[in-house]
């Protein structure tokens, strides 16, 4: 009798212990699912749209998917910025960005060859990757002038958010002087309402489900003692790259490159000319000098998407090249894990 109350105190405290890692996963998994029937909502409904309104597939991807895929990004790094955890800010936005190229362009493009319209190559990229040359200006004031305090400040947020603002216009534009044809592609037709109902109900699933994996990311990262930088550049950037994730190889199931490449170009836009904007704004973001090293990354993972589209068939990202593309995300995630 001595020894059945310790006893079952220590298989109690197993339980317990066994539940404390089990529910995380559970609840991983359970985002996992919301955030693919809401990626399947959002491009059948955005594609849609853009028969019901007459607006161009990739002009959608470019605003209304971009923006819904992004959501993930924009809370994490509300709260982040709130709370001060700035290397998970910063990191969840460079390691989105570095996903979104080599990872989620590399699994849909080994779903189904992307094609690409000029614009995307001569404008959209470029764009893209000035904003990761402005975080890089922005954050490291020691750096290039020996003085002052390296941090993306209030100020630099302003003009992060007013670029965005032209981008927007830019967009306006694409739709207004748009000559493509594009009644090439089968898309099913829904009525308007329908059609915006889908939508809604995507984003609201990509929101929830992109904020439950997360959160149960972050959990099962803090079992396993990852630091908080890792943890922004690897997990909590992935996890909220689920959304891009999920709507890209679901559009290029479809075969609606459009909106597959529109969504990650113009994610990586609003990463870095909204969410940080924002983000910085709430809170002046302190840049960490390693995280330089994840700065360089972004561009050169931008740069070699820019020039990917002129070797082989030009304007298609090839099974090949999509390869290519995972590849080098799993070394990077490597040298991320030996760097801790």
């Amino acid at each position: 009798m001595l020894y059945a109350t310790p006893k079952t105190e220590k298989n109690g405290w197993d339980f317990f212990n066994i539940m404390d890692i089990f529910l995380p996963f559970l609840f991983l998994f359970i985002g996992l699912v919301i955030l693919i029937v809401g990626g399947e909502f959002l491009v059948r409904g955005s594609s849609s749209l853009a028969r019901v309104f007459g607006i161009s597939p990739f002009v959608v991807g470019l605003t209304v998917v971009a923006f819904g895929t992004s959501a993930p990004e924009l809370i994490v790094n509300i709260f982040a910025a709130v709370k001060g955890n700035t290397d998970i800010a910063i990191g969840n936005i460079l390691g989105s960005n570095i996903a979104n190229i080599l990872l989620i362009l590399g699994c849909a493009g080994l779903v189904y060859p992307l094609a690409v319209k000029s614009n995307t190559v001569w404008k959209e990229i470029p764009f893209a990757f000035l904003g990761v040359a402005l975080i890089f200006l922005f954050g490291n004031d020691t750096l290039l002038e020996g003085r002052g305090f390296n941090e993306i400040s209030r100020s630099d947020g302003i003009a992060l958010l007013s670029l965005f603002l032209l981008f927007m216009y830019y967009v306006w534009g694409l739709q207004n002087n748009s000559t493509a044809e594009e009644g090439e592609e089968e898309i099913q037709m829904y009525s308007a309402s329908v059609s915006i109902g889908f939508v809604l109900a995507g984003l609201f699933g990509l929101f929830v489900g992109g904020q439950l994996f997360v959160s149960q990311s972050i959990t099962i990262a803090k079992l396993f003692g990852l630091s908080e930088a890792l943890i922004g550049l690897t997990i909590v950037a992935i996890g909220t790259s689920l959304p891009e994730l999920v709507t890209s190889i679901i559009a290029a199931l479809r075969k609606e490159s459009d909106i597959a490449v529109g969504n990650v170009v113009g994610s990586n836009i609003f990463n870095i000319f909204w969410i940080l904007g924002i983000s910085s704004i709430i809170r002046p973001l302190p840049l960490n000098p390693h995280l330089n090293i994840d700065i360089g990354m972004t561009g050169l993972a931008t740069i070699f998407l820019f020039a990917i589209f002129f070797i082989g068939k030009k304007h298609l990202l090839e099974r090949w090249q999509a390869g290519i593309f995972i590849g080098i995300y799993v070394v990077y995630m490597i040298f991320l894990v030996y760097r801790g």
